[in-house]
């Protein structure tokens, strides 16, 4: 069955949500997900699309090619359903929002929230992060070694604050090995038409391709 057309099974234990713009989904994504799913026992993981990214400096991709693209990056993962509902909530997409809904849901299920890095060094500005805290645990995962190489050079300013102890004392680390690419890294290699081999899973860089995605207007 399609993913995102899945019954709701509501004897779920462990619950991942990974959440993003998947403006494209690539490796990093896809390797966060299955280190999530080995080290958290997880059930099952939602990954969600954003709809209306009030974070983004930036025009998303239209929702169509981001929702195709994250089906096609995790279609070899069976606990994992990329689930539409931010993409058809209409105004900005806010993840308080999207873990009320699942905690009712899925009431016995415990909730994972997965983010990347560059995620986690955001967490105090997010809406309702307190909230959030109380109903998921965060597992934040490294992932950009260039970003990581810099805060620990001898010269370099000082890093982000510290999360403050609220989250800190909800937030686990996933153990995964340290993976530079960025997403606006690909997107500057396939507006070049460069090659996108071994940062993105394949049939993601084939619907790239195909589409024409990235590409100068």
């Amino acid at each position: 069955m399609p993913q995102g057309t899945r019954p709701p099974d509501r004897k779920l234990r462990r619950l991942g949500i990974f959440g993003g713009a998947f403006d494209p989904p690539h490796q990093a994504h896809v390797a966060l997900v299955t280190a999530a799913m080995a080290q958290l026992a997880l059930d099952q993981v939602r990954v969600l699309p954003t709809g209306q990214a009030w974070h983004k400096p930036r025009e998303l991709s239209p929702a169509v090619h981001r929702l195709a693209m994250a089906r096609l990056a995790y279609q070899d993962l069976p606990q994992v359903w990329v689930d539409d509902r931010e993409i058809q909530r209409p105004g900005p997409s806010y993840t308080l929002d999207t873990l009320r809904e699942l905690q009712s849901e899925f009431p016995a299920a415990q909730l994972y929230l997965l983010l990347g890095d560059d995620q986690r060094r955001a967490l105090p500005s997010w809406r309702g992060i307190g909230e959030i805290t109380r109903i998921a645990i965060i597992c934040a995962a490294g992932r950009d070694a260039a970003v990581r190489a810099w805060n620990q050079a001898p010269d370099a300013p000082a890093g982000p604050p510290p999360l403050p102890d609220v989250l800190s004392a909800r937030t686990l680390s996933l153990d995964m090995p340290l993976m530079p690419h960025s997403a606006t890294d690909i997107r500057l290699l396939a507006a070049a038409q460069q090659t996108l081999t071994g940062l993105v899973p394949p049939a993601v860089e084939r619907y790239i391709h195909d589409h024409h995605l990235y590409r100068p207007h």
